[in-house]
């Protein structure tokens, strides 16, 4: 599957794997998920194919490409169905990108999520912590996604930061219309969490939880999630797991590091790596309707 040349010119992630012992966790997991890579950014242009590569040899085996904006939507659309079986994709705005939302951007939107490869509604949500686009804006366009995950009959894959309050009393009256419901890189506080897991979302936990300045609150309240809700991901290229040992010399985040992140939810949970890897799959598969 894979030439000499490529493992000679990417030798030291593979001294990074061993060094991990992906080897050994090969052995015993056959399978893992990252629900959301942004793989259509710009960062992995030059080296896309080789950061799917590594990803297949550190198990990560399906990827579900995370749409944001109307170009990443098209080109993340596009990776998934050259890709059939490995890649998925989502397909929506998030709030970061509000103020650029339009009616070509739910044209697009709509005609994606007809798409086989398509497999959730967003990211969308609300970000109050950077305001990129007005509050209001991001309110408005977050209830037109909304809109159409409800028409669409696909999962929901969001985001929060910083708009707790606003963002529960949005989903509130769709919640018996929509299909499933993800909020993406949680990053929140135990109030918050009880929360969402009372209104039956699935939580996703990537390499924050590996951060020991910010990510300890996490470690000590991610034994919350029911195994059934719980997701890993690695939100590539960023939030790079702070644990790599030994660190790699980029600091751009890859799906081949998603078994850091599982190794520590696993730890934190008090629960083996192959079993957290097992229920995250189970949970992945059931989620987006994966075959």
């Amino acid at each position: 599957m894979f030439s000499a040349k490529f493992f000679i010119k990417h030798k030291r992630y593979f001294f990074y794997l061993f060094k991990v012992n992906i080897g050994k966790f090969n052995n015993t997991v056959k399978l893992m998920i990252d629900i959301g890579v942004n793989l259509a950014d710009k960062s992995f242009d030059r080296d896309r194919l080789e950061v799917l590569k590594r990803a297949n040899i550190a198990g990560v085996k399906k990827i579900v490409i995370t749409g944001s904006c109307d170009d990443s939507n098209l080109k993340a659309s596009h990776l998934a169905a050259k890709n059939p079986g490995f890649l998925y994709s989502t397909a929506g705005v998030h709030p970061h990108y509000a103020s650029s939302f339009n009616d070509g951007s739910i044209d697009i939107i709509k005609k994606l999520s007809k798409e086989k490869s398509i497999v959730a509604i967003g990211e969308c949500g609300l970000d109050y912590y950077r305001n990129l686009s007005p509050r209001e804006i991001q309110i408005k366009v977050f209830i037109q996604q909304l809109t159409i995950a409800e028409e669409s009959c696909l999962p929901v894959f969001l985001h929060q930061r910083n708009a707790h309050e606003d963002f529960v009393k949005i989903l509130k009256p769709y919640i018996k219309n929509l299909k499933k419901v993800v909020v993406h890189c949680f990053t929140g506080n135990a109030e918050e969490l009880h929360e969402y897991i009372d209104m039956g979302f699935y939580i996703g936990i990537t390499g924050w939880i590996c951060d020991e300045r910010r990510g300890v609150h996490l470690q000590n309240i991610i034994h919350a999630i029911p195994d059934k809700k719980i997701l890993i991901e690695t939100d590539a290229p960023y939030l790079l797991p702070r644990t790599i040992n030994p660190k790699p010399k980029s600091r751009r985040n890859e799906p081949m590091h998603l078994p850091e992140v599982a190794k520590v939810v696993a730890k934190a949970r008090n629960q083996s790596l192959e079993g957290i890897s097992k229920i995250t799959t189970e949970n992945a598969m059931r989620f987006f309707d994966l075959k």
